[in-house]
């Protein structure tokens, strides 16, 4: 059952984009440079894990940190979308992880090797559930953070972003189209840090609520 499902909210999702560097402190924490534009990268729809799921710690490297972030999902399709419209494409919203391998990405990084092995690996896009998302809604005011084993770790608001939600879709779509059923993980803010088997993680939001998921062997 467990199985269908994942493969049912895999068929509904779309790609996945995540952007890197996008909180200022974050990026000061893992001393890395300001970006010009967004740091885009993928993870296939089929790292997706719903909540309550165990998440199996992965064996090819040793380091997993969390990053949580506001995730949106697109519910227009579109292509070269500008700014001022941008927001209209969105459909839903909720809170997710950027599960990352902090030991292998800083290793494929030195060697100028690209990043999937350490942050689109299996069971590394843990997001809650959606909820609808309209112009009565303010993204840019939404709080999220994470907690680890009931400590919090990390706290932001969507406001801080370096590159705004409007921004993000203008410069995706102008690259790719836009499709409903795409997600974009906006971003992590800073406070990320290493998980642990064992360990219970929950990232939660203003008016979206609180998902949490189990690290098993």
């Amino acid at each position: 059952m467990e199985n269908q499902e994942r493969e049912n909210e895999t068929q509904r999702a779309g790609r996945i984009f995540c952007i890197g560097r996008n909180y200022a402190e974050h990026i000061h924490e893992l001393s890395n440079p300001v970006p010009e534009r967004p740091v885009i990268f993928m993870k296939p729809a089929t790292c997706l894990v719903r909540p309550g799921q165990d998440i199996h710690f992965p064996r090819h490297a040793s380091e997993l940190h969390h990053e949580v972030e506001l995730v949106v999902k697109i519910g227009t399709m579109g292509r070269d979308i500008r700014k001022e419209d941008a927001l209209t494409h969105v459909g839903a919203v909720t809170v997710g992880l950027d599960l990352t391998l902090r030991d292998l990405q800083k290793e494929l990084k030195k060697k100028g090797l690209p990043w999937e092995m350490a942050k689109a690996f299996e069971q590394s896009a843990p997001a809650g559930d959606f909820i609808p998302c309209d112009e009565t809604m303010d993204l840019h005011g939404l709080s999220f953070g994470c907690r680890v084993n009931g400590r919090q770790r990390q706290q932001g608001t969507a406001g801080d972003m370096i590159f705004s939600i409007e921004e993000l879709i203008e410069h995706i779509s102008r690259i790719w189209t836009l499709y409903p059923g795409d997600l974009i993980f906006t971003g992590t803010p800073a406070g990320v840090g290493p998980l642990e088997i064992g360990d219970t993680i929950e990232v939660h939001g203003d008016t979206i609520g609180s998902f949490s998921w189990r690290i098993i062997r």
